[in-house]
């Protein structure tokens, strides 16, 4: 990645109204902390709620953490993404299955050599929730919300050392001293 040419994430869960859209700020904010040429953006696997905002219980257990969900409109995964973006994160295992089944037919319709996302699990490389699934908070209580946002944290944070590492020349100048 130059300095100048963004690098593009998307982060997806099912609906993109309760995980994706708190994935996508969290992990901005800690791109944005680093100040580092991240772009992020979120989607769905499915079409449930297009052009919705983030779930109401979503949004206020972040606001409560200062973070903003209300700019957010869920949208759906689509095969370009998978031209789009650098780096696809999905929330759980069910979602990477979706995802990589449409890489699959993207590779297809766009042929293999112009995908440039990977596909990787929102907490592949988190050491407190280790390529475990952001459990869907949707039916469930206010304590979902609020794991969601711990998870969410944690992973965004993983995620941001590892964009260091690969993207920061002074930090891999300081690696190799």
């Amino acid at each position: 990645m130059s300095s100048q040419t963004p690098y593009k994430v998307l982060c997806v869960c099912l609906g993109n109204i309760c995980r994706s859209p708190t994935a996508e700020i969290l992990l901005r904010h800690f791109c944005d902390e680093a100040n580092l040429n991240v772009v992020i953006d979120s989607a769905g696997t499915s079409n449930y709620h297009p052009d919705k905002a983030p779930d109401s219980r979503s949004q206020l257990h972040a606001k409560q953490r200062g973070y903003d969900l209300s700019a957010l409109r869920a949208r759906q995964l689509i095969l370009h993404d998978f031209i789009e973006f650098d780096l696809i994160l999905a929330m759980d295992y069910e979602n990477l299955d979706n995802i990589q089944q449409m890489m699959g037919d993207a590779q297809k319709e766009f042929g293999a050599s112009q995908i440039r996302a990977a596909v990787s699990l929102m907490s592949q490389h988190d050491p407190n929730y280790l390529q475990q699934e952001v459990p869907d908070p949707y039916y469930g209580g206010q304590d979902g919300f609020e794991h969601v946002l711990n998870q969410c944290e944690s992973s965004s944070q993983a995620w941001v050392e590892i964009f260091q590492k690969q993207f920061s020349p002074q930090f891999n100048q300081q690696a190799e001293q």
